[in-house]
């Protein structure tokens, strides 16, 4: 699974309003509420580092102040250490924390998706990738970036299958025959995020108005410009407090598919 050979950098969408998830997202971003203790950003985050990429921009819009006092205040929240408290100097015993770097940039209140993305663009190099920060999947992320660079597109986008949002019922008359709680319908694809781009793909982002999802995804398509990952395995947006708590459920069971084995 992992690849240090390349640490390519990663954007971070985490400046949305969350308010389908209103239920957490009144007190906090919706990056960071949590799942098994962590805030979901961690868990995308640490999905990227173990494939080798640990090089992070979190672009901030709504409430981007908890992000930023949440990476400020990383290091101590995960170290030990003693103080002299009336010099106020600190001895570092051990740190638990990660070997990432974080950018924690502020693009905006109200700038749409692709013009977050733009606000960047002083940040971004060569190739980086591109993913929201309120979903989770067992995307391969070596494979995608090795597909990414053999299609020599613009820009590559994770085709992934809707989750089902119900059980599934078999009936047979008045009875029902098996019921199944499906992680995804199996039909058509969506957009699941995990994208990757060439920083030519930035000139079709123009604006703080410009929504990647809508004319920079749709004209990168017409262009030619835009390749599909196809990613058959788990993949969960958190858009409801019912998605919360399937995440939930899945860390708490120690079998969720985006940790590490």
């Amino acid at each position: 699974m992992k690849n240090r050979a390349s640490n390519v950098k990663v954007v971070i969408l985490a400046g949305g309003l969350g308010s389908r998830l209103s239920e957490e997202t009144t007190v906090r971003p919706k990056p960071m509420v949590e799942i098994g203790g962590k805030p979901i950003l961690w868990h995308i985050l640490n999905l990227y580092a173990l494939h080798g990429h640990r090089d992070f921009i979190i672009a901030c819009g709504y409430k981007g102040e908890v992000i930023k006092e949440y990476f400020h205040n990383f290091f101590v929240h995960n170290s030990d250490f003693t103080v002299q408290l009336k010099s106020g100097t600190r001895r570092l015993l051990d740190s638990h924390a990660p070997d990432w770097s974080v950018s924690v940039v502020d693009t905006g209140l109200s700038t749409m998706t692709g013009g977050r993305l733009s606000r960047l663009k002083a940040h971004l190099g060569s190739t980086f990738m591109v993913t929201y920060g309120d979903g989770v999947g067992s995307v391969d992320i070596g494979a995608l970036l090795k597909f990414h660079r053999a299609q020599g597109k613009l820009a590559t986008v994770t085709a992934v299958r809707p989750p089902a949002r119900f059980g599934g019922l078999e009936l047979s008359g008045t009875l029902v025959r098996r019921f199944t709680e499906k992680p995804q319908t199996g039909e058509g694809w969506i957009n699941g995020g995990f994208f990757v781009f060439e920083p030519g793909a930035l000139k079709y982002m123009a604006s703080d108005a410009s929504v990647l999802e809508r004319e920079p995804l749709e004209r990168l398509a017409r262009d030619g410009e835009l390749a599909a990952f196809r990613h058959e395995g788990f993949w969960q947006p958190m858009d409801t407090l019912r998605d919360k708590q399937l995440l939930e459920q899945l860390w708490t069971s120690g079998k969720a598919p985006w940790k590490a084995r």
